[in-house]
Protein backbone atom coordinates (compact mmCIF):
# COMPACT_ATOMS: atom_id res chain seq x y z
CA UNK A 1 0.00 0.00 0.00
CA UNK A 2 1.55 3.36 -0.95
CA UNK A 3 2.56 5.68 1.85
CA UNK A 4 0.18 8.61 2.43
CA UNK A 5 1.49 11.81 0.85
CA UNK A 6 2.40 14.42 3.46
CA UNK A 7 1.53 18.09 2.85
CA UNK A 8 3.84 20.60 1.22
CA UNK A 9 3.34 24.24 2.27
CA UNK A 10 4.60 27.18 0.22
CA UNK A 11 5.58 30.72 1.27
CA UNK A 12 5.07 30.18 4.99
CA UNK A 13 6.25 32.87 7.42
CA UNK A 14 8.03 31.62 10.54
CA UNK A 15 6.30 33.24 13.53
CA UNK A 16 8.14 32.24 16.67
CA UNK A 17 10.92 30.24 18.29
CA UNK A 18 9.54 27.17 20.04
CA UNK A 19 10.24 24.00 21.97
CA UNK A 20 13.38 21.94 21.43
CA UNK A 21 14.92 24.81 19.47
CA UNK A 22 12.48 24.44 16.60
CA UNK A 23 10.85 27.43 14.94
CA UNK A 24 7.07 27.75 14.82
CA UNK A 25 4.77 28.48 11.89
CA UNK A 26 1.02 28.22 11.43
CA UNK A 27 -0.80 26.97 8.31
CA UNK A 28 -4.61 26.81 8.28
CA UNK A 29 -4.71 26.73 12.10
CA UNK A 30 -2.20 23.88 12.10
CA UNK A 31 0.98 24.49 14.11
CA UNK A 32 4.12 23.50 12.20
CA UNK A 33 7.51 23.03 13.87
CA UNK A 34 10.56 23.57 11.66
CA UNK A 35 14.21 23.28 12.77
CA UNK A 36 17.00 25.72 11.85
CA UNK A 37 14.66 28.56 10.93
CA UNK A 38 14.34 32.03 12.45
CA UNK A 39 11.19 34.09 13.10
CA UNK A 40 10.66 36.24 10.02
CA UNK A 41 11.97 33.67 7.53
CA UNK A 42 9.62 32.87 4.64
CA UNK A 43 10.01 29.25 3.53
CA UNK A 44 8.53 26.30 1.70
CA UNK A 45 7.96 23.43 4.15
CA UNK A 46 7.82 19.71 3.46
CA UNK A 47 5.90 18.05 6.29
CA UNK A 48 7.72 14.94 7.51
CA UNK A 49 5.48 14.02 10.46
CA UNK A 50 1.81 14.82 11.08
CA UNK A 51 -0.17 14.66 14.31
CA UNK A 52 -3.71 15.70 15.17
CA UNK A 53 -2.86 19.17 16.46
CA UNK A 54 0.56 19.83 14.95
CA UNK A 55 3.05 18.62 12.40
CA UNK A 56 6.81 18.72 11.93
CA UNK A 57 8.51 19.74 8.73
CA UNK A 58 11.70 20.69 7.00
CA UNK A 59 12.46 23.96 5.23
CA UNK A 60 13.01 23.09 1.56
CA UNK A 61 13.40 26.58 0.13
CA UNK A 62 13.94 30.05 1.60
CA UNK A 63 12.08 32.90 -0.12
CA UNK A 64 13.13 35.51 2.43
CA UNK A 65 15.69 35.53 5.22
CA UNK A 66 14.71 37.16 8.50
CA UNK A 67 16.45 40.32 9.66
CA UNK A 68 16.97 38.54 12.98
CA UNK A 69 19.36 36.06 11.37
CA UNK A 70 23.10 35.96 12.05
CA UNK A 71 25.73 33.72 10.48
CA UNK A 72 26.25 30.49 12.49
CA UNK A 73 29.83 30.20 13.71
CA UNK A 74 30.01 26.38 13.72
CA UNK A 75 30.54 24.36 10.55
CA UNK A 76 28.38 21.58 12.02
CA UNK A 77 25.31 23.81 12.37
CA UNK A 78 22.29 22.34 10.63
CA UNK A 79 23.38 18.73 11.18
CA UNK A 80 24.44 18.63 14.82
CA UNK A 81 21.53 18.61 17.26
CA UNK A 82 23.12 21.13 19.64
CA UNK A 83 23.26 24.95 19.48
CA UNK A 84 20.17 25.22 17.26
CA UNK A 85 19.82 28.95 17.88
CA UNK A 86 23.23 29.89 16.49
CA UNK A 87 21.47 31.63 13.61
CA UNK A 88 19.86 34.07 16.08
CA UNK A 89 21.80 36.90 17.70
CA UNK A 90 22.42 36.30 21.40
CA UNK A 91 20.24 39.30 22.30
CA UNK A 92 17.34 37.77 20.36
CA UNK A 93 17.92 34.39 21.98
CA UNK A 94 17.48 35.98 25.40
CA UNK A 95 14.26 37.70 24.34
CA UNK A 96 12.75 34.46 23.05
CA UNK A 97 13.78 32.57 26.19
CA UNK A 98 12.08 35.18 28.34
CA UNK A 99 9.00 35.01 26.11
CA UNK A 100 9.01 31.23 26.51
CA UNK A 101 8.66 31.61 30.28
CA UNK A 102 5.88 34.17 29.92
CA UNK A 103 4.02 31.85 27.52
CA UNK A 104 4.30 28.82 29.82
CA UNK A 105 3.19 30.73 32.90
CA UNK A 106 0.26 32.29 31.02
CA UNK A 107 -0.93 29.26 29.04
CA UNK A 108 -0.04 26.35 31.32
CA UNK A 109 0.01 27.96 34.76
CA UNK A 110 -2.82 30.47 34.27
CA UNK A 111 -1.79 32.20 37.51
CA UNK A 112 -0.95 35.81 38.27
CA UNK A 113 2.73 36.73 38.30
CA UNK A 114 4.71 39.98 38.41
CA UNK A 115 6.70 41.29 35.47
CA UNK A 116 9.48 38.85 34.65
CA UNK A 117 12.85 40.34 35.51
CA UNK A 118 15.31 40.75 32.61
CA UNK A 119 17.07 37.46 31.96
CA UNK A 120 20.63 37.20 33.27
CA UNK A 121 22.91 36.58 30.24
CA UNK A 122 25.73 34.07 30.41
CA UNK A 123 29.20 35.64 30.90
CA UNK A 124 30.44 33.35 28.11
CA UNK A 125 28.51 32.34 25.00
CA UNK A 126 31.11 29.83 23.76
CA UNK A 127 33.51 27.69 25.76
CA UNK A 128 31.16 27.82 28.73
CA UNK A 129 30.65 24.09 29.31
CA UNK A 130 32.70 22.02 31.74
CA UNK A 131 31.61 18.62 30.46
CA UNK A 132 31.24 16.97 27.07
CA UNK A 133 30.57 13.34 26.19
CA UNK A 134 31.51 11.93 22.80
CA UNK A 135 30.56 8.62 21.22
CA UNK A 136 32.68 6.35 19.03
CA UNK A 137 30.70 4.78 16.20
CA UNK A 138 31.38 2.71 13.09
CA UNK A 139 28.32 4.39 11.51
CA UNK A 140 29.55 7.91 10.98
CA UNK A 141 27.08 10.39 9.45
CA UNK A 142 28.05 10.85 5.80
CA UNK A 143 27.69 14.28 4.20
CA UNK A 144 27.31 15.03 0.49
CA UNK A 145 31.08 14.98 -0.11
CA UNK A 146 31.34 11.57 1.57
CA UNK A 147 28.51 10.16 -0.52
CA UNK A 148 30.23 11.35 -3.70
CA UNK A 149 33.24 9.16 -2.91
CA UNK A 150 33.45 5.51 -3.97
CA UNK A 151 31.95 3.37 -1.21
CA UNK A 152 35.21 1.51 -0.54
CA UNK A 153 37.01 4.81 0.11
CA UNK A 154 34.58 6.20 2.70
CA UNK A 155 35.71 6.39 6.31
CA UNK A 156 32.87 4.92 8.37
CA UNK A 157 34.35 5.47 11.86
CA UNK A 158 33.72 8.68 13.76
CA UNK A 159 33.90 10.27 17.20
CA UNK A 160 31.34 12.91 18.06
CA UNK A 161 27.68 13.53 18.88
CA UNK A 162 24.61 11.48 18.02
CA UNK A 163 22.54 12.75 15.11
CA UNK A 164 19.09 13.80 16.41
CA UNK A 165 16.55 10.92 16.29
CA UNK A 166 19.22 8.51 14.96
CA UNK A 167 20.67 6.61 17.92
CA UNK A 168 23.13 4.65 15.77
CA UNK A 169 24.58 7.55 13.74
CA UNK A 170 27.32 9.86 15.01
CA UNK A 171 28.44 13.17 13.56
CA UNK A 172 32.24 13.21 13.52
CA UNK A 173 33.13 16.53 15.15
CA UNK A 174 36.03 18.56 13.79
CA UNK A 175 35.65 21.44 16.27
CA UNK A 176 33.19 22.01 19.12
CA UNK A 177 32.84 25.50 20.58
CA UNK A 178 31.25 24.33 23.82
CA UNK A 179 34.40 23.65 25.84
CA UNK A 180 37.76 25.48 25.97
CA UNK A 181 40.98 23.91 24.74
CA UNK A 182 42.57 21.44 24.99
CA UNK A 183 39.17 19.70 24.74
CA UNK A 184 39.17 19.60 20.93
CA UNK A 185 42.85 18.67 20.81
CA UNK A 186 42.29 15.72 23.18
CA UNK A 187 39.31 14.40 21.22
CA UNK A 188 41.04 14.67 17.84
CA UNK A 189 44.23 13.09 19.15
CA UNK A 190 42.33 10.13 20.60
CA UNK A 191 40.28 9.72 17.42
CA UNK A 192 43.32 9.85 15.11
CA UNK A 193 45.36 7.52 17.32
CA UNK A 194 42.64 4.85 17.41
CA UNK A 195 42.00 5.18 13.67
CA UNK A 196 45.70 4.74 12.91
CA UNK A 197 45.77 1.65 15.10
CA UNK A 198 42.80 0.23 13.22
CA UNK A 199 40.86 -0.39 16.42
CA UNK A 200 37.14 -1.04 16.03
CA UNK A 201 34.58 1.61 16.92
CA UNK A 202 31.39 0.54 18.67
CA UNK A 203 28.21 -0.42 16.81
CA UNK A 204 25.07 0.13 18.96
CA UNK A 205 23.05 -2.34 16.90
CA UNK A 206 25.40 -5.31 16.95
CA UNK A 207 27.05 -4.25 20.23
CA UNK A 208 30.46 -4.98 18.78
CA UNK A 209 33.52 -2.79 18.69
CA UNK A 210 36.25 -1.78 21.16
CA UNK A 211 36.04 2.03 21.53
CA UNK A 212 32.81 3.31 23.12
CA UNK A 213 32.91 6.77 24.70
CA UNK A 214 35.13 9.69 25.60
CA UNK A 215 34.19 12.11 28.41
CA UNK A 216 36.05 15.36 29.04
CA UNK A 217 35.45 17.46 32.16
CA UNK A 218 37.21 20.60 33.34
CA UNK A 219 37.05 23.29 36.02
CA UNK A 220 37.61 27.03 35.99
CA UNK A 221 40.63 26.47 38.22
CA UNK A 222 42.38 24.47 35.48
CA UNK A 223 41.71 20.83 36.39
CA UNK A 224 41.02 18.42 33.54
CA UNK A 225 39.43 14.97 33.73
CA UNK A 226 39.38 12.54 30.80
CA UNK A 227 37.43 9.27 30.91
CA UNK A 228 37.82 6.67 28.16
CA UNK A 229 35.18 3.95 27.95
CA UNK A 230 36.08 0.62 26.33
CA UNK A 231 33.64 -2.15 25.43
CA UNK A 232 35.84 -4.93 26.75
CA UNK A 233 39.13 -5.47 28.53
CA UNK A 234 42.19 -5.47 26.24
CA UNK A 235 45.13 -4.65 28.56
CA UNK A 236 47.76 -4.02 25.88
CA UNK A 237 45.62 -1.65 23.82
CA UNK A 238 44.29 0.13 26.91
CA UNK A 239 47.83 0.66 28.20
CA UNK A 240 48.92 1.98 24.81
CA UNK A 241 46.10 4.54 24.54
CA UNK A 242 46.16 5.71 28.16
CA UNK A 243 49.93 6.18 28.02
CA UNK A 244 49.54 8.16 24.78
CA UNK A 245 46.94 10.46 26.36
CA UNK A 246 48.92 10.96 29.58
CA UNK A 247 52.14 11.82 27.76
CA UNK A 248 50.48 13.99 25.14
CA UNK A 249 48.39 16.05 27.57
CA UNK A 250 50.24 16.58 30.85
CA UNK A 251 47.61 19.14 31.93
CA UNK A 252 45.17 16.27 32.57
CA UNK A 253 44.88 15.97 36.35
CA UNK A 254 42.52 12.99 36.40
CA UNK A 255 42.81 10.24 33.77
CA UNK A 256 40.34 7.38 34.13
CA UNK A 257 39.10 4.46 32.09
CA UNK A 258 36.01 2.27 32.26
CA UNK A 259 35.29 -1.16 30.82
CA UNK A 260 31.59 -1.21 29.98
CA UNK A 261 30.39 -4.55 28.66
CA UNK A 262 26.70 -3.66 28.93
CA UNK A 263 24.48 -2.80 25.99
CA UNK A 264 23.85 0.76 27.20
CA UNK A 265 26.25 3.68 27.69
CA UNK A 266 25.43 4.38 31.34
CA UNK A 267 28.61 4.17 33.42
CA UNK A 268 27.32 5.30 36.82
CA UNK A 269 27.21 1.64 37.87
CA UNK A 270 30.66 0.79 36.49
CA UNK A 271 34.08 0.73 38.17
CA UNK A 272 36.17 3.84 37.57
CA UNK A 273 39.78 2.73 36.99
CA UNK A 274 42.24 5.53 37.77
CA UNK A 275 45.22 5.67 35.41
CA UNK A 276 46.83 8.95 36.47
CA UNK A 277 46.29 11.75 38.97
CA UNK A 278 43.36 12.16 41.35
CA UNK A 279 39.96 10.42 41.05
CA UNK A 280 38.28 13.84 41.02
CA UNK A 281 38.64 17.46 39.93
CA UNK A 282 37.88 20.48 42.11
CA UNK A 283 35.79 23.53 41.28
CA UNK A 284 35.76 26.76 43.27
CA UNK A 285 32.89 29.20 43.62
CA UNK A 286 32.63 32.65 45.16
CA UNK A 287 30.53 33.13 48.30
CA UNK A 288 27.07 34.72 47.90
CA UNK A 289 27.97 37.61 50.20
CA UNK A 290 30.93 39.97 50.10
CA UNK A 291 33.71 38.80 52.37
CA UNK A 292 32.32 35.27 52.58
CA UNK A 293 34.56 32.26 52.27
CA UNK A 294 35.00 30.83 48.78
CA UNK A 295 33.48 27.36 48.34
CA UNK A 296 35.05 24.31 46.75
CA UNK A 297 33.31 21.32 45.23
CA UNK A 298 34.89 17.97 44.49
CA UNK A 299 33.64 16.51 41.20
CA UNK A 300 34.02 12.78 40.53
CA UNK A 301 33.64 11.00 37.18
CA UNK A 302 29.85 10.70 37.51
CA UNK A 303 29.15 13.61 39.88
CA UNK A 304 26.63 16.21 38.81
CA UNK A 305 27.75 19.83 38.63
CA UNK A 306 26.16 22.65 36.65
CA UNK A 307 27.76 22.53 33.21
CA UNK A 308 28.11 26.33 32.97
CA UNK A 309 30.16 26.99 36.14
CA UNK A 310 30.48 30.76 35.74
CA UNK A 311 26.72 31.14 35.36
CA UNK A 312 26.06 28.55 38.09
CA UNK A 313 27.22 31.14 40.61
CA UNK A 314 24.66 33.65 39.31
CA UNK A 315 21.93 30.98 39.39
CA UNK A 316 22.65 30.09 43.02
CA UNK A 317 23.14 33.75 43.95
CA UNK A 318 19.69 34.48 42.48
CA UNK A 319 18.11 31.75 44.61
CA UNK A 320 20.04 33.02 47.64
CA UNK A 321 18.97 36.63 47.15
CA UNK A 322 15.30 35.79 46.52
CA UNK A 323 15.20 33.71 49.71
CA UNK A 324 16.21 36.77 51.73
CA UNK A 325 17.89 34.84 54.54
CA UNK A 326 18.18 36.49 57.95
CA UNK A 327 20.43 33.82 59.49
CA UNK A 328 18.07 31.89 61.78
CA UNK A 329 16.19 29.85 59.16
CA UNK A 330 15.77 26.11 58.84
CA UNK A 331 16.03 25.37 55.10
CA UNK A 332 15.08 22.28 53.11
CA UNK A 333 16.95 21.81 49.81
CA UNK A 334 14.88 19.37 47.74
CA UNK A 335 16.48 17.50 44.84
CA UNK A 336 19.80 18.71 46.27
CA UNK A 337 22.08 16.62 44.04
CA UNK A 338 25.67 16.86 45.27
CA UNK A 339 24.77 19.59 47.73
CA UNK A 340 25.87 22.61 45.72
CA UNK A 341 22.94 24.83 46.71
CA UNK A 342 22.82 23.32 50.21
CA UNK A 343 26.43 24.27 50.88
CA UNK A 344 26.03 27.61 49.11
CA UNK A 345 23.35 28.74 51.59
CA UNK A 346 24.29 26.75 54.73
CA UNK A 347 26.84 29.24 56.16
CA UNK A 348 24.12 31.90 56.25
CA UNK A 349 21.26 29.95 57.89
CA UNK A 350 20.71 27.98 61.08
CA UNK A 351 20.51 24.57 59.38
CA UNK A 352 20.17 23.16 55.85
CA UNK A 353 18.62 19.76 55.10
CA UNK A 354 19.28 18.24 51.67
CA UNK A 355 17.27 15.42 50.10
CA UNK A 356 18.20 13.62 46.88
CA UNK A 357 17.12 10.42 45.12
CA UNK A 358 20.64 9.27 44.07
CA UNK A 359 22.71 7.85 46.99
CA UNK A 360 26.04 8.53 45.22
CA UNK A 361 25.12 12.22 44.94
CA UNK A 362 24.46 12.34 48.68
CA UNK A 363 27.90 10.82 49.25
CA UNK A 364 29.35 13.71 47.23
CA UNK A 365 27.24 16.19 49.21
CA UNK A 366 28.73 14.94 52.49
CA UNK A 367 32.23 15.30 51.02
CA UNK A 368 31.51 18.84 49.85
CA UNK A 369 30.24 19.90 53.27
CA UNK A 370 33.34 18.41 54.86
CA UNK A 371 35.66 20.12 52.34
CA UNK A 372 34.12 23.48 53.18
CA UNK A 373 34.05 22.82 56.93
CA UNK A 374 30.29 23.25 56.95
CA UNK A 375 28.76 21.49 59.95
CA UNK A 376 25.10 22.56 59.82
CA UNK A 377 24.02 20.37 56.90
CA UNK A 378 22.11 17.07 57.03
CA UNK A 379 21.50 14.88 53.99
CA UNK A 380 19.04 12.13 53.15
CA UNK A 381 18.96 9.78 50.16
CA UNK A 382 15.61 8.54 48.93
CA UNK A 383 12.57 9.10 46.76
CA UNK A 384 11.27 12.55 47.73
CA UNK A 385 7.69 11.49 47.05
CA UNK A 386 8.08 8.98 49.89
CA UNK A 387 10.74 10.57 52.11
CA UNK A 388 9.14 13.98 52.52
CA UNK A 389 6.29 13.12 54.88
CA UNK A 390 5.02 14.19 58.29
CA UNK A 391 7.55 11.96 60.05
CA UNK A 392 10.43 13.58 58.17
CA UNK A 393 9.23 17.04 59.19
CA UNK A 394 8.80 15.90 62.80
CA UNK A 395 12.38 14.59 62.81
CA UNK A 396 14.04 17.57 61.10
CA UNK A 397 11.77 20.44 61.99
CA UNK A 398 9.35 22.55 59.99
CA UNK A 399 11.35 24.57 57.44
CA UNK A 400 11.05 28.32 57.15
CA UNK A 401 12.18 28.18 53.53
CA UNK A 402 12.17 25.39 50.95
CA UNK A 403 14.46 25.50 47.93
CA UNK A 404 13.53 23.01 45.24
CA UNK A 405 15.52 22.26 42.07
CA UNK A 406 13.85 19.25 40.43
CA UNK A 407 14.75 17.53 37.14
CA UNK A 408 13.08 18.53 33.86
CA UNK A 409 10.01 16.45 34.71
CA UNK A 410 9.32 18.77 37.66
CA UNK A 411 8.18 17.83 41.15
CA UNK A 412 6.16 14.73 41.93
CA UNK A 413 2.57 15.62 42.82
CA UNK A 414 3.07 14.10 46.29
CA UNK A 415 6.01 16.48 46.88
CA UNK A 416 3.84 19.45 45.93
CA UNK A 417 1.10 18.26 48.30
CA UNK A 418 3.60 17.84 51.13
CA UNK A 419 4.99 21.35 50.61
CA UNK A 420 1.42 22.67 50.87
CA UNK A 421 0.99 20.78 54.14
CA UNK A 422 4.32 22.03 55.53
CA UNK A 423 3.48 25.64 54.65
CA UNK A 424 6.96 27.21 54.67
CA UNK A 425 6.91 30.99 54.54
CA UNK A 426 8.81 30.94 51.23
CA UNK A 427 9.47 28.49 48.43
CA UNK A 428 12.30 29.20 45.99
CA UNK A 429 11.68 27.08 42.88
CA UNK A 430 14.71 26.65 40.58
CA UNK A 431 13.78 24.98 37.29
CA UNK A 432 15.40 23.94 34.02
CA UNK A 433 11.95 23.49 32.46
CA UNK A 434 9.53 26.43 32.81
CA UNK A 435 6.66 24.29 31.46
CA UNK A 436 6.72 21.79 34.33
CA UNK A 437 7.54 24.63 36.72
CA UNK A 438 4.34 26.41 35.61
CA UNK A 439 2.36 23.20 36.11
CA UNK A 440 3.70 22.74 39.66
CA UNK A 441 3.24 26.38 40.70
CA UNK A 442 -0.38 26.26 39.50
CA UNK A 443 -0.98 23.47 42.04
CA UNK A 444 0.39 25.68 44.81
CA UNK A 445 -1.73 28.76 44.11
CA UNK A 446 -4.27 27.95 46.83
CA UNK A 447 -1.68 28.88 49.47
CA UNK A 448 1.09 30.76 47.64
CA UNK A 449 1.55 33.69 45.31
CA UNK A 450 4.37 34.41 42.87
CA UNK A 451 6.50 37.24 44.27
CA UNK A 452 9.39 37.26 41.76
CA UNK A 453 10.47 35.60 38.51
CA UNK A 454 14.14 35.66 37.46
CA UNK A 455 15.32 33.77 34.34
CA UNK A 456 19.00 32.81 34.09
CA UNK A 457 20.56 31.77 30.77
CA UNK A 458 22.80 28.75 31.36
CA UNK A 459 22.99 27.46 27.78
CA UNK A 460 23.61 30.06 25.05
CA UNK A 461 22.63 29.11 21.47
CA UNK A 462 20.06 26.59 22.75
CA UNK A 463 16.40 27.01 23.72
CA UNK A 464 17.09 25.87 27.29
CA UNK A 465 16.65 28.35 30.12
CA UNK A 466 16.79 28.16 33.92
CA UNK A 467 14.14 30.04 35.86
CA UNK A 468 14.01 30.97 39.54
CA UNK A 469 10.66 31.81 41.14
CA UNK A 470 10.00 33.09 44.64
CA UNK A 471 6.70 31.94 46.14
CA UNK A 472 5.45 33.54 49.34
CA UNK A 473 2.64 32.22 51.52
CA UNK A 474 -0.64 34.11 51.27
Amino acid sequence: MPRRQLPFFENVTILDAGAEGKAVARVNEMVVFVPFCVPGDVVDIQVISKRKSYCEGKAIKFHHYSELRVEPFCTHFGTCGGCRWQNLSYEQQLLFKQKQIDDHFTRIGKFAFPAIRPILPSPLTTGYRNKLEYTFSDRRWLNADDMAMPEDQRQSNGLGFHIPTLFDRVLDISHCYHQPEPSNAIRLAVRDFTLQKGWSFYNPRSHKGFMRNLLIRNTLSGDWMVIVVFAYDAPDEITELMTFIAEGFPQITSLIYVINTKQNDVITDQEMLLWKGEPYITEFMEAPVEGGRKLQFRIGPVSFFQTNPLQAFHLYKTAFDLAGFKGDELVYDLYCGTGTITNFVAPYVKKAVGVEYVPAAIDDAHVNSSLNQIENTVYYAGDLAKVLDAGFVLQNGRPDIIITDPPRSGMHENVVKQILQIEPAKVVYVSCNPATQARDIALMMEKYEVAAVQPVDMFPHTHHVENVVLLTIR
